[in-house]
This record gives structure tokens, sequence and C-alpha cells, in this order.
């Protein structure tokens, strides 16, 4: 298991799997808006009242930037982003940070879409299978009773639990349930999945569908809890060497504070890792051969596992897995003008095919998916 790696390395791969996932760098947003005057507004105020772990403040600063570029996501037009403060042409951070957002959709997909890149960036930097636990803990009904809970399990078995869990039940019990997991004395300790409201119910169910129908390996993990009032629904953590590398969650109620005009869905995760030396001054990179657009869930799934192959043939390609109208794909294809479009629809996917079509002279070919990865490379 490495401790530390070189700051150039995390920052290539972690562009290299933005770019198949469909990520963009928050770094590419900012410099759109570079040079526009605009007042920066502070932190928001009531963010002191809350009880931020470190990866809430590693999460509140991201957010603070989006604000500051005033990207505000919405559910027609969602934001998918990855950022890190790892800077080209600088020092490496003593620990860096490399982060995966999707904000502006409550869809399942956008957790499956963050956790297969985490799960890509975790084989890539460590060379070895990672764990991926999941867990969730509703919505806000579903935690206030989930609490409640907690309290009378406490209350119920003071005289058998360390001293320390009861003391820290009596100001929070969510903290005290962390504490006894820790103590491993919580065999017995409500599982949250088993309160939740019809609503997050049926959002971890479409998640762990999602992650099934992709193959994506996973464990639910009923010891895995998110505290405090930012968090809610999918919490999940990546694993490697035994170590935990990455933890994510829903965290709308800390998008709102961001952009309070409309309720904002928001979901990510932040890996971390010891840093060492600097990244490379930034580097224009070459147009995109390929964009993929895809359409319905079937397609959707099928482009998830295609990344990888894409990947492992070092594919010119890019696609935006997370965004579900074709209008805004198509939007984004010409921005890129890429050369070639691959084009995926229920209809193909359920045919096991996709069409490539040539955007210079519309010319159309249909390529079964077995082995697509390889076809493509003829046409780069």
């Amino acid at each position: 298991m490495r401790e530390s790696i070189p700051a150039e390395e995390l920052f290539n791969k972690a562009h290299a799997v933005g770019q198949y996932y469909g990520f963009t760098p928050l770094s590419m947003l900012t410099v759109k808006k570079r040079g526009k005057q605009r007042a920066k507004p502070g932190m928001p105020e009531a963010l002191s009242s809350l009880s931020l772990d470190s990866t809430g403040e590693t999460i509140a600063s991201f957010l603070k930037q989006c604000q500051n570029i005033e990207f505000a996501p919405n559910p027609r037009q969602p934001l998918f982003i990855w950022h890190t403060n790892i800077a080209p042409g600088r020092a490496a951070q003593k620990k860096a940070t490399i982060q995966f957002h999707a904000l502006g959709t409550d869809r399942a997909l956008a957790d499956a879409v963050i956790i297969r890149a985490l799960i890509a960036l975790t084989r890539d930097l460590f060379h070895e299978e990672p764990v991926v636990r999941i867990n969730s803990m509703g919505d806000k009904e579903t935690r206030a009773r989930y609490a409640r809970e907690l309290g009378n399990f406490f209350k119920k078995r003071a005289h058998t639990l360390p001293e320390e869990c009861v003391a820290c039940a009596k100001h929070d019990s969510f903290a005290a349930a962390e504490l006894a997991i820790a103590r491993e004395c919580a065999d017995d300790l409500p599982a949250p999945t088993e309160h939740l409201s019809d609503a997050s119910r049926k959002r971890f169910e479409d998640l762990l569908e999602y992650l099934e129908m992709t193959e994506t390996p996973y464990e639910l993990a009923r010891s895995l809890i998110s505290r405090g009032g930012i968090w809610n629904d999918t919490c999940f953590e990546i694993l490697a060497g035994g170590r935990r590398v990455a933890w994510g969650s829903r965290y709308n109620d800390l998008a709102r504070h961001f952009f309070p005009s409309a309720p904002v869905s928001a979901t990510g995760a932040v890996f971390s890792i010891a840093s060492e030396g600097m990244a490379l001054a930034k580097t224009k990179h070459p147009r995109l051969r390929f964009s993929f657009v895809h359409i319905g869930d079937e397609a959707k799934r099928l482009s998830i596992r295609l990344a990888e192959d894409f990947r492992r043939v070092r594919l010119s390609l890019t696609q935006d897995i997370g965004i579900e109208s074709l209008t805004e794909q198509l939007h984004k294809v010409e921005r890129r003008d890429s050369p070639y479009l691959l084009i995926m629809g229920r209809k193909e996917a359920l045919e096991g095919s996709a069409i490539l079509r040539n955007r210079k002279t519309q010319e159309e070919t249909t390529l079964p998916l077995a082995g697509l990865a390889e076809r493509l490379k003829s046409f780069a």
C-alpha cells in the first residue's frame, strides 16, 4: 500500500478518470469566468453553527468556489465536476485531495457514477481491487427517527456498554454510535436502513440496482454512519489495503447554503492521500476524437461499464454519463467539436450496438458493443 503518491501522477490519473466518466475540471469552469468583475461573498453565516468534519470543510470550500464563479446547477443542466488541490507548476500539498461531485440531480445514477470513478482512480493508483462499503442514513425524517432509536438503545444497555459511550449518547447519539462501533461493542446497534422513509428507501434501492446492473462490487455496511446536519441518504467509503482512501455522501442541506435561490440536490466524495513533488505546468489537451451520447437507463448503465474499456485502450473519448438530456449532451458535443459522435439509445442498448457518426460527412456506421473500444481505435 503506497503511503505517498507523486502529485503529477495524481493529477494526470484524476484528469483521465474525469474525462471518461463525464466530470468537468472545476479549473476549466473557472477559466471561462476569469476576468469578470464581481463581488465574492464570504462563507454563508449559517455554516458557523454547523459542526463540519474535515470532509465537510473540503466540500464547503469547493461549493464556495462554485458560488464565486456563479455556476448554479439545476435539474435541466446538472453539473458533474472534479476538483483537486494540486496546482500544476506548484509544490504538492502534504495532503492531496481529489473530489468528484454531481450537483443538480437527485437520480441514483449520480451516486453510481461517482462511486465508479473513485473505484477506477483507486485501482490506477494502488493497483489493487478496492472495497466499496455503502449505507444510507436517510432524509431528515429518517435521521430523526433513527436518533430516537439510538437514544433508546443506549438507555436500555447503559449497564453493559462502555461508560464513555453512554455519556456521549446524552449529547450526540450518532457520535456515541460511532464510538461504540470503534470499541467493537455494537453488534446489536440498530441499523439506519431499518428506519428509512419511503422516499429514502426507494432512492437507496435505485442506487443498489444501478451498482448491480453495472457489475460494480460493493458491500452493505450497517456500521458506516454519517453524522452532523449536512449529510443525507447515501454514504459510502472506498478502502484500499484495508485503509479508507475516500468518503462520500449526499449533502443537499450543505449545498442549499451556497445556492439559496432553489433547492439543490448534491452528492460528492473526497479522495485523500499524502503527496510529493509537483505536477507539470498546464498543457493544452488535444481535441477529443469521440463524444459519446446516450439516452435511457439501459444505455446509461452500459456506458458506465464501457468507460473502463475506453480507458484501457486510452481512446480519445469523453462522455457525460450523468446528464440525461440529449439536448444538453449535444450542446457539449458542439463545444468540444469532436470529429466523431457515438450514439446509443434504448434500441441500441438492447441490441448490443452503438451508432458511430462522422460529424463532417454525417455518414453513420452501426458497431457491436463487443470489442467496441478496439474498433474505434481504427477511426482515431
